[in-house]
């Protein structure tokens, strides 16, 4: 029971940040509000490291600031900017795709890597998903059309991050994620403070708290519980909340902000997520097929 319960909070946290994200975005600007989930999230972290005492070996800048541009600066910029023209569900929805991205992509970061039939099933299925959520937008060439593919492109620019991390395989997950958000939150306010006219900026307590939240629950803390939830179930299972974050997103969107879900959309996401359910039992095949040829040898 307290796998479930630690899923549905990992799924319910992200799931919820697109509402965080919408309301945010009504006082600041993506890139202040990019930085500021980094920030946010970065030192939640290193609260949470210090109660459980973990400290980094080492600290490779190079390699964090490279993957962090990937994991983190780029998706949080993208995801925010889109976010001023879109729906939260269908921000949810487009993120959604992340599992195949990671299998569309793994080939070309990691050698041994190969996509199997069934994965390359997944993926094109993924991409359908993608062009039905795509088709209202392609029909009446809507401007919305390049807000869903910044978002799609962070999706992408997230997976290719999130492969990078295997590298620091033998350290300690969260204190991989905290390295990473220390970086993002380094890159994203050096930018801030390039671009953005903070005169401007009037915030109101609404989007600050929205903000705050952003950061600390669906950034710092959420990581906290998904890096928990492998170590008590594995990341098998822990990988069954890609199926929630966009089920939430959605829902929430409708409840919270009153979004209208249109069938397009609705469709796009049972497509997607019957991508990723396919890639997962693809997945699951081949590591018995692995452990049963190990076995006989």
């Amino acid at each position: 029971m307290k796998s479930y319960g630690y899923l549905l909070a990992i799924g319910l946290l992200w799931g919820s940040q697109f509402i965080f994200m919408h309301q945010a975005l009504e006082a600041f600007p993506p890139m202040v509000v990019a930085a500021s989930r980094a920030l946010c999230g970065f030192i939640t972290l290193v609260i949470v490291c210090r109660v459980l005492g973990l400290r980094s070996s080492k600290f490779n800048w190079p390699v964090y600031m490279s993957i962090a541009l990937l994991d983190a600066t780029l998706p949080f910029i993208l995801v925010a900017w889109g976010q001023q023209y879109v729906d939260s569900a269908v921000a949810a929805v487009t993120m959604g795709t992340i599992p195949f991205m990671t299998l569309l992509l793994a080939p070309l970061v990691i050698k041994s890597e190969r996509i199997s039939l069934w994965g390359m099933v997944s993926v094109a299925l993924g991409f359908v998903g993608i062009v039905v959520l795509f088709a209202p937008q392609l029909a009446s060439a809507s401007s919305l059309l390049w807000p869903i593919l910044a978002i799609l492109f962070g999706a992408a620019c997230f997976a290719l991050g999130m492969l990078m991390i295997k590298r620091f395989a033998n350290e300690a997950p969260l204190l991989v994620a905290r390295n990473i958000l220390a970086c993002a939150a380094i890159q994203l306010i050096a930018l801030s403070l390039v671009t953005q006219d903070f005169s401007a900026i009037t915030p109101t307590p609404g989007p600050v708290l929205s903000l705050l939240t952003l950061g600390v629950f669906c950034t710092g803390l959420v990581y906290f519980l998904f890096m928990a939830l492998i170590q008590l179930s594995g990341p098998t299972f822990a990988s069954f909340s890609n199926y929630l974050v966009p089920l939430f997103g959605m829902i929430l969107g409708a409840l919270w902000l009153n979004e209208q879900i249109s069938h397009t959309t609705l469709l796009a996401l049972v497509i997607i997520l019957g991508s990723v359910a396919l890639n997962q039992w693809a997945n699951q095949r081949e590591q018995k097929r692995l452990s049963a040829l190990a076995a006989s040898c």
